[in-house]
């Protein structure tokens, strides 16, 4: 009996998980304001591609990401289970276009393990993945929301770069 009273006062931070092409991804609930259904988004020109627009959310504008195309993954046409998580991170609101709400699973500290650096693909992923958690056997990348909006895209960075280096 002890065991159950201690494992009850672990604290577990709760993640909103969603699907992204073939993964499963996790943001701590603490950023999600909400999530609705996709709305009309309109074009931002001449802005990254992940970038997809800005919605009109109650009277507020909100720039919307594409997370599958932020991930360098196929864009996909939108569906009835496609859905926007609002998220706040240090006080900027951004929508994360996604493929589909998973759940919301509960994690102790302890039971987050960094992602291991294998490869170059890894170390990409990497840069947005804080840690992996794991929940009946399925893996759930979790994801550092600041990284995720404000880094800069690297395939830009090394286009720039090569054009320079050609002149």
């Amino acid at each position: 009996m002890p065991d159950v009273i201690v494992e009850d006062e672990i604290q577990k931070e709760q993640y909103m998980t969603f699907k992204c092409a073939d993964e499963i991804y996790g943001i701590s609930i603490k950023y999600v304001n909400e999530i609705i259904g996709l709305s009309q988004i309109t074009k931002v020109p001449e802005t990254q591609d992940y970038l997809i627009g800005l919605i009109n959310l109650r009277g507020k504008i909100i720039p919307v990401i594409d997370v599958r195309i932020r991930f360098g993954k196929e864009p996909l046409e939108y569906n009835d289970r496609t859905c926007v998580i609002v998220i706040d991170v240090k006080s900027t609101v951004i929508g994360l276009i996604v493929d589909a709400i998973d759940e919301v699973a509960a994690f102790a500290e302890n039971e987050i393990t960094p992602p291991p650096s294998v490869s170059d693909l890894v170390m990409q992923a990497k840069k947005y993945v804080f840690g992996i958690g794991r929940v009946n056997g399925e893996v759930k990348l979790l994801l550092d929301p600041d990284k995720l909006i404000n880094d800069p895209e690297p395939e830009k960075d090394d286009e720039a770069e090569d054009e320079t280096e050609e002149e």
